[in-house]
């Protein structure tokens, strides 16, 4: 027998869902033919069969995480081999894979109380969430999984990392045009501020006290999706034509959409835009995910009253939030920055 085990992903990803098997039990595949599709935190991924041969065992099912060098298939080989190898300790009943005895003591469940529908009468995470959902009333339990998982862990990373503090303002726009695009228009906002105080653009390493100042802007723009939070990086914000900027804006959107943006394109970002206006609220206190060391935040745009030369009048307004990690920036820095971008916006 040969194992095939879920194979490094990259870019520091270490686990994988499965959502979906392309050839199950006793099917002959071919090498490079598709075998399984994974979700990661960033995407699903298409992991292709490494040889030819019969499959004699495939270990997990849709729903399950596996970890980067669990065993995912036995491949038969000339000679019959024992094929009763299961990953991690599973005693006689029940039966269930690492990962979904991990998640049940986390809920403090008796996997003896859950009824299995495993292909091999193993006890399935999809088995452990309808089995709690019965159990606790009102309501239902909702597993974490892939993006919604990540977005957990990263702001208990950034809850324990980060000391925030929040400063608000308007920016008033009136003068924009009708096909002004506002993340574009707020792109250049935070170049322009990066250039005026740059210790915003930077990375923390807190353990090694230690500033990483970045000289080129990548902006890292959080996206509202059903499945999660994904924040896709637009390069090189401060060097770079609307037109520039608006295509490849355009495209991460689309990608992510699609669920097919690559790992590389969401990792490496100095800085982040949150457009939260999009959606409803004026301020907030946004969260500021380390290495990073600050987040804006852009509220809902609408026409409120103003002072202009001695009048009142009324102007479109956009109110803006700058979160910052007071421990690399100080209060001052992080005015002066919140001012340039509104000079930006309002230039």
């Amino acid at each position: 027998m040969k194992d095939f085990c879920l194979p490094d992903l990259g870019e520091g990803l270490d686990e994988a869902e499965i959502i979906s098997w392309h050839a199950g039990v006793g099917d002959h595949v071919v090498a490079d033919q598709p075998l399984v599709s994974v979700e990661t935190a960033k995407a699903i991924v298409e992991i292709p069969s490494p040889c030819s041969g019969h499959i004699a065992k495939r270990f997990g099912e849709p729903g399950d995480i596996l970890k980067v060098g669990d065993p995912l298939v036995v491949f038969e080989s000339g000679e019959r081999e024992d094929a009763a190898t299961v990953v991690g300790e599973i005693p006689a009943a029940p039966r269930a894979a690492p990962a979904v005895r991990r998640r049940a003591h986390e809920l403090g469940i008796d996997l003896a109380k859950i009824t299995p529908t495993g292909t091999h009468g193993e006890i399935t995470l999809h088995d452990l969430e309808t089995g709690v959902a019965g159990l606790e009333q009102p309501g239902s339990v909702q597993l974490l999984r892939g993006p919604r998982r990540t977005m957990a862990r990263n702001m208990a990373r950034a809850r324990d990392q980060v000391v925030p503090a929040t400063l608000h303002d308007d920016a008033d726009v009136e003068h924009w045009t009708s096909d002004a695009n506002p993340t574009i228009c707020l792109a250049h906002g935070i170049a322009a501020a990066c250039r005026a105080e740059p210790i915003l653009n930077a990375w923390l390493d807190a353990e090694r006290e230690r500033l990483t100042i970045h000289h080129q802007v990548d902006l890292g723009i959080a996206v509202d999706t059903d499945q999660g939070l994904f924040v896709p990086v637009l390069r090189d914000i401060g060097n770079r034509a609307d037109d520039d900027l608006r295509a490849g804006l355009e495209r991460l959107e689309t990608d992510v959409s699609a669920r097919s943006i690559p790992p590389r394109e969401m990792l490496g970002a100095t800085i982040t835009l949150s457009n939260f206006g999009m959606l409803g609220g004026r301020h907030a206190a946004l969260v500021v995910l380390p290495p990073q060391v600050a987040i804006l935040g852009a509220g809902r745009m609408a026409p409120r009253a103003v002072v202009a030369n001695g009048e009142v009048v009324v102007h479109r307004l956009l109110p803006l939030s700058l979160t910052f990690d007071h421990r690399a920036v100080t209060g001052g820095e992080a005015a002066r920055f919140l001012a340039a971008v509104k000079k930006a916006l309002e230039s």
